[in-house]
C-alpha cells in the first residue's frame, strides 16, 4: 500500500506508517557492549537528525547493555538479530523499542514463537527483515534465481508466519543491493501489505557508490509514494547517512526544514577555493534552523544572476566576494570574511 494507506506502527514515541512523516535510521558501528562508545555515537546521529537507531546485538552482553544506552539516549533503539532467539528475547526484556529479525534464520517455528510472544508481551514491534542474498533456495529454485518476487514471497511468508501466531505489530523490510530488483520488489508488495515498509538499498556500498545508489532506488521509490521509514546504507561515517536521507527526502518533497545549499560547478573564470568554500559553507550552516536556499557561486561575473533563486548567496572575487540576497547584490566583503559574513546574516535571518 502507499504511505498515506499503511498501518500505523509505533516505535518508541515515534509513528510510522498511515502518512506519518518519514523516519530516518541508521545503525552504529561500535560494538554495543561498549556502553559509553555506542551512546556517544548514538547522541551525535541524534545531533544531525537521525529518527531512530539500531544497534547489533551479537552477544548476551550486548543485549544486557541496551538497559543502559537506553537511559542515556532520547531516541528509539532498535535491537539487530541473527540466529539466536534468545538474544532478541534477552534484547526485549532490556528495553529494545524495536526488534530486527529474520524469522528465516531464527530457526524453529517453536523459538519464532518464543521471540512473538515476548514482543506481544511488552508490546513493541517486530521488523520482519529479508534480504536477497539470504532468500531461501527453494524459492531461488522456484523463480530461477534471485528476484524481487522470490524476495516478496519470502517476507510475505514469514509475515504469514507470524500472523497466524497473533501478532500484527510489524514493520516489514525487504532489501537488495540490486536496485533496480529492490524497486520492483517494492513495487510488488505495496500492492499485497498493508504493514509499514522500511526501505533501503543493502550493501550499497561507500560514501560515493552507496549515496548513488540509494539516492536512484530510494528515489524511485519514495517517489510512488512507497516507503514510511529509510536508511541510507554506507560503509563509512553513519552521521554521513542521515545527511544523504535528509537530502534525499528534501530533494523529493518529503520533508522540509534546514538549509539547502547549492552551489556552481566551477570554471576557468573560478578564482576563489569554491570547492573549499562550498564544504565549508555546508558544514557551517548544519546547525542552523532555517528552511531557505543558500548559493556559493565562484565567480562575480554570474554569480547574481545563478544566485537569484537562492535566498541568500555568496560569490567569490578576486580578494573579495559579494553577498547576495534574491539576486541582489548587498555589499562587497573581503575573501577571508565571507564565510563569517554569511553565517551572521543567517543567524540574524528576517523574511
Amino acid at each position: 500500500m502507499k504511505r498515506e494507506s499503511t498501518k500505523q506502527i509505533k516505535i518508541g514515541d515515534i509513528v510510522i506508517g498511515g502518512g506519518s512523516p518519514i523516519a530516518i535510521q541508521s545503525m552504529t558501528n561500535t560494538k554495543t557492549e561498549d556502553v559509553a562508545a555506542t551512546v556517544a555515537q548514538i547522541l551525535s546521529l541524534e545531533a544531525v537528525g537521525c529518527d531512530i537507531i539500531r544497534c547489533a546485538v551479537p552477544t548476551m552482553e550486548a543485549a544486557k547493555a541496551l538497559a543502559e544506552i537506553k537511559k542515556q539516549i532520547h531516541i528509539p533503539l532498535v535491537a539487530d538479530i541473527h540466529f539466536d532467539y534468545k538474544l532478541a528475547i534477552a534484547a526485549i526484556e532490556n528495553g529494545a523499542d524495536k526488534i530486527r529479525i529474520n524469522p528465516g534464520n531464527i530457526g524453529a517455528v517453536e523459538r519464532v514463537r518464543a521471540v512473538v510472544d515476548k514482543a506481544k508481551e511488552y508490546g513493541i514491534p517486530i521488523r520482519v527483515g529479508v534480504n536477497s542474498g539470504s532468500l531461501e533456495k527453494n524459492l531461488v529454485e522456484k523463480y530461477g534465481g534471485v528476484t524481487a518476487e522470490g524476495i516478496v514471497e519470502s517476507a510475505l511468508d514469514k509475515v504469514h508466519m507470524i500472523e497466524a501466531m497473533g501478532y500484527d505489530n510489524l514493520v516489514v523490510s525487504i532489501k537488495s543491493s540490486d536496485v533496480l530488483m529492490c524497486v520492483k520488489a517494492h513495487e510488488l508488495i505495496s500492492e499485497v501489505c498493508s504493514y509499514p515498509l522500511h526501505v533501503g538499498i543493502t550493501e550499497s556500498g561507500t560514501v560515493l557508490s552507496g549515496n548513488i545508489k540509494s539516492s536512484v532506488g530510494l528515489g524511485i521509490i519514495l517517489h510512488q509514494g512507497i516507503g514510511d521509514t529509510i536508511r541510507v546504507s554506507l560503509t563509512g561515517d553513519p552521521a554521513e547517512e542521515i545527511k544523504s536521507a535528509k537530502l534525499i527526502l528534501k530533494t523529493l518533497g518529503l520533508r522540509r526544514g534546514g538549509i539547502e545549499v547549492v552551489s556552481c560547478p566551477t570554471c576557468g573564470r573560478t578564482r576563489i577555493d569554491l570547492i573549499g568554500l562550498a564544504n565549508q559553507v555546508e558544514n557551517m550552516v548544519a546547525d542552523i534552523p532555517l528552511d531557505i536556499k543558500v548559493a556559493v557561486m565562484g565567480c562575480i561575473v554570474n554569480g547574481p544572476g545563478e544566485a537569484k533563486e537562492a535566498d541568500i548567496g555568496i560569490a567569490g572575487g578576486v580578494g573579495e566576494g559579494l553577498l547576495i540576497k534574491k539576486g541582489e547584490v548587498v555589499r562587497k566583503v573581503p575573501e577571508d570574511q565571507l564565510l563569517a559574513a554569511l553565517r551572521e546574516e543567517l543567524l540574524n535571518w528576517k523574511e
